[in-house]
């Protein structure tokens, strides 16, 4: 276990103690835990499994490869409409994660099912480009040159974001204030 992992455990004021009655179920899954995303993830032979997400009104167990899984009860949730792989299993009390133990657990165990078989979800078409980016990227070689080393889905991140804004001067702002970021190999959504 990583010290990191049990300081994010012990100072947590969120969701703590669902977030420890989650974490010894987890721990009981053949899963090594890591300190990732600053998060707890959740790993087998070197996969990534899962990861504990605190929100405002739910703690959120996130399978990486939801998609992919077999879901009987159907508990698994979107993480949003551009979500193309992942899905979650959302808390709101330790007594949920209790009353649904044998449901996490043959996740988990499919999850890795999943991983071992080596299954990936397939790729989606790029979102287009939003001409002031295309524009950007012309006046700046860097920006350029940073954006196409990001990962398709850091990348995506980005796409989607600039291209949601409905005026111009709001898509060209979202670019100049994403320019670090993006320098810094980082995605729209990673601090």
């Amino acid at each position: 276990m990583s010290s990191k992992v049990d300081e994010e455990f012990q100072s947590a004021t969120l969701w703590r103690a669902e977030a420890l009655a989650l974490r010894k179920i987890l721990l009981g899954c053949d899963l090594s835990e890591i300190y990732k995303w600053n998060k707890p993830c959740y790993a087998h032979d070197g996969d990534n499994i899962a990861i504990i997400q605190r929100f405002k009104d739910f703690l959120s167990l996130m399978f990486f490869k939801g998609a992919l899984m077999k879901d009987p009860e159907g508990l698994l949730k979107s993480q949003g409409e551009n979500t193309r792989s992942a899905l979650r299993l959302e808390f709101s009390s330790a007594d949920d994660i209790a009353s649904k133990e044998a449901a996490i657990r043959a996740l988990v165990a499919d999850a890795i099912r999943v991983a071992k078989a080596g299954l990936k979800v397939e790729q989606a078409e790029p979102p287009d480009y939003p001409e002031e980016l295309i524009a950007a990227m012309e006046q700046d070689p860097e920006l350029q040159e940073a954006f196409e080393e990001l990962t398709p889905g850091r990348q995506r991140s980005y796409l989607l974001h600039i291209s949601a804004a409905k005026q111009s001067a709001t898509r060209v702002s979202r670019i100049a204030t994403s320019r670090s970021k993006i320098l810094s190999g980082k995605g729209f959504n990673e601090y």
